[in-house]
């Protein structure tokens, strides 16, 4: 009975996640087409510009929650994801300089390409420790973290400079839909590759043979193992796919949202997208949901600093986005329901 309930609940979550966002864009539209844009404080609340700032500033949470999911749903934890993230950012910004004399275009897939390269090897890394050496997974993903952060810092050159970053793509006619177009219709490339890998995510964890496995290998290993699936094959598999969607994340810090590398640049993104992860119920929309509720805080946060709110200390408005992903979860603590294998090392009968 407990056990159905906390479903319900969890369902009830991914629900929610989903479901706020439609409710925001509705009052957007509301107030964006209505005599309400008169008034200052529902333009901060709920005008385009914070609904475009939601949406960038949500892509790499839900690139690292989709990273979070493919790695748990297949019993793999992985708090690694901010680790990886910068591993990518730092990488596309290393391949980005060292190819700023190639086309643009040219340089800035470049410089995807080995992100993803090296994230799947970030991800080969926390399998390999995780599965061959059996160590404590979240022993593991504080490794992949601390690697990232002592390598990225030690080799970053502060004289070098990325030349541009990805551009702006309208989509016609969509892009002209009165609100909505100018948010979720004009947008560089990364942006829309995120919304798509959440359909593409979805289907194939739900409606694939390989979505099937892995949801068994994360929830039943031993009833899979007996059906004949390489268990910890496809655990490999999805935390270097889950290593390569974090690093892509952080390519987009570098090659769509800054155009250059910082120091620390994800700045606890890896983290609330664990969050998000979790708020979502492991599921990609539920995932994308949470995503864009952490995203309208930071833009929120960016809305009210615009707008010189002086009655508020500027520390206490930065610190908003931090204190609703702790909100969000922590009322959630020992209610989760999270994959069955979760963190556990399995065994092949032979050994």
């Amino acid at each position: 009975m407990a056990t159905t309930n906390r479903s319900k609940f969890w369902k009830a979550s991914s629900l929610f996640s989903i479901g706020w966002v439609v409710v925001l864009l509705v009052l957007a539209i509301l107030v964006n087409t209505t005599s309400l844009k008169n008034q200052e404080w529902l333009r901060i609340l709920f005008g385009t510009s914070a609904l475009s700032y939601m949406l960038r500033a949500s892509v790499p949470l839900i690139l690292g929650a989709l990273s979070g999911i493919l790695c748990e749903r297949s019993g793999i934890v992985n708090i690694g994801i901010e680790g990886m993230m910068l591993a990518g950012a730092f990488a596309a910004f290393v391949a980005k300089v060292a190819t700023n004399s190639w086309p643009l275009t040219a340089s800035l897939f470049f410089g995807v390409l080995i992100a993803l390269l090296i994230g799947a090897l970030m991800g080969l890394l926390h399998a390999t420790l995780s599965i061959r050496f059996r160590m404590d997974q979240i022993i593991s993903g504080t490794i992949i973290i601390i690697l990232a952060t002592g390598f990225s810092s030690y080799l970053f050159n502060r004289d070098a400079v990325a030349e541009g970053k990805f551009a702006m793509i309208r989509i016609p006619l969509l892009a002209d839909i009165p609100v909505i177009g100018p948010v979720f219709f004009e947008n560089p490339p990364l942006t829309y590759l995120a919304l798509i890998l959440v359909v593409v995510v979805h289907v194939a964890l739900f409606y694939t043979r390989w979505g099937l496995r892995t949801r068994a290998v994360g929830e039943h290993p031993r009833a899979a193992d007996t059906v004949g699936i390489n268990v910890n094959r496809y655990r490999y598999m999805n935390t270097m796919i889950g290593g390569m969607l974090a690093a892509l994340a952080g390519a987009f810090l570098v090659l769509e949202a800054v155009g250059q590398f910082q120091e620390g640049m994800t700045a606890g993104r890896g983290f609330i997208a664990l969050a998000a992860m979790i708020f979502g119920n492991w599921n990609p929309f539920g995932a994308l949901g949470a995503s864009l509720l952490f995203g309208y805080t930071e833009a929120l946060q960016n809305e009210l600093l615009l707008a010189g709110v002086a009655s508020i200390p500027r520390q206490f408005v930065s610190m908003l986005p931090y204190i609703v992903t702790i909100i969000a979860v922590s009322g959630f603590v020992g209610r989760v329901r999270p994959p069955a294998a979760e963190g556990k090392v399995y065994e092949t009968e032979g050994h």
